[in-house]
């Protein structure tokens, strides 16, 4: 057995909010990479409930935050179906996420 690990470096400005987001994965070979926005789930298997870590650069668009936000929900639905085996749950998510993707102009 080995420990892995990935790391998430924030620079804050006075009010804590973020100003830059960095991170890096042991195994993925890279150097440090920039990014805008990241969505963290944990499930807290003691207190029965997820926690989140949601944050975004001032610089991150309201476009591309629908558009991180629509993608996020549809890789969500692919991870739920591999864990659940419920195609059926799954394609009324995808469904309506496709449409509000259209909606939203994240999908043409």
């Amino acid at each position: 057995m080995r420990k892995t690990s990935i790391n998430f470096n924030i620079t804050v400005d006075d009010n804590n909010l973020p100003q830059t987001i960095e991170w890096e994965a042991q195994d993925s070979g890279e150097q440090k990479s920039e990014c805008k926005s990241l969505m963290v789930a944990l499930w807290d298997s003691k207190e029965n409930n997820t926690l989140r870590i949601d944050l975004w650069t001032r610089d991150m668009m309201v476009d591309e935050m629908k558009k991180f936000y629509h993608q996020n929900v549809m890789t969500l639905t692919d991870t739920y179906v591999r864990a659940t085996g419920d195609e059926a749950t799954a394609a009324k998510v995808k469904a309506l996420f496709s449409e509000i993707g259209k909606t939203n102009g994240v999908l043409g």
